[in-house]
């Protein structure tokens, strides 16, 4: 247990613990439905318009986790990289010696986790994104609207949202949103609008559309 703790609180897997840390902590907020799992989604694909966001999008498609959660993907990239630099630390770094050699061993592990962490997470993902390809794509606007389903995340509201939409079968995951106000988990609603330039669907409580 000694050996453990220094490890995971010593140069470089501390690097990795702290990343770590706040993945738990995230997930653990998201449980309790205070945050939503496109939260990374809305802060760094925003709307798609940015130039920055766009290549962000090109890149996850390029390498097969285009649909994928943005949460997701970091989640699994900072447990791989974590458990890549434990090891690393475990049977590479030297318990003496200089502290610049000790540096560069430590530098080239956080490479190598991060590295290694990522074609991990490409590995494990892409089955996910295989099986989210059924979500219909933008320009199929009809397949989707008029169809009922359920709030998923804590709240739908005008600027983020989630909620499963009937299908016939499992039912589509999708990014949704309010005309005004929210909407709290497990309300019935109707979708009534796709939105393209949110990458998100318009949807209204079910009994707002049964009376007009």
């Amino acid at each position: 247990m000694a050996i453990f703790l220094h490890i995971i609180f010593s140069f470089p897997t501390v690097i990795f613990t702290g990343l770590l840390a706040l993945v738990m902590l995230y997930w653990l907020i998201a449980i309790t439905g205070l945050l939503d799992t496109d939260v990374l989604d809305q802060m760094l694909l925003g709307d798609g318009d940015a130039v920055d966001a766009g290549g962000l999008a090109a890149l996850l498609n390029k390498i097969g986790l285009g649909r994928v959660p943005l949460t997701i993907i970091v989640s699994l990239l900072v447990l791989s990289a974590w458990v890549i630099s434990f090891a690393g630390t475990r049977l590479l770094m030297p318990q003496a010696g200089l502290i610049a050699i000790q540096f560069l061993i430590g530098t080239a592990i956080t490479a190598a986790a991060l590295i290694g962490g990522l074609l991990c997470t490409i590995v494990l993902l892409r089955p996910v994104h295989a099986m989210l390809r059924h979500i219909p794509p933008e320009g199929e606007p009809t397949i989707i609207i008029g169809r009922t389903g359920v709030i998923r995340s804590g709240t739908a509201t005008p600027e983020a949202g989630q909620a499963i939409i009937e299908d016939g079968g499992a039912g589509l995951l999708l990014q949704v949103r309010t005309s005004n106000g929210s909407l709290p988990r497990g309300t019935k609603v109707v979708v009534i609008e796709q939105l393209p330039e949110h990458n998100a669907w318009r949807i209204v409580s079910e009994d707002e559309f049964t009376n007009g």
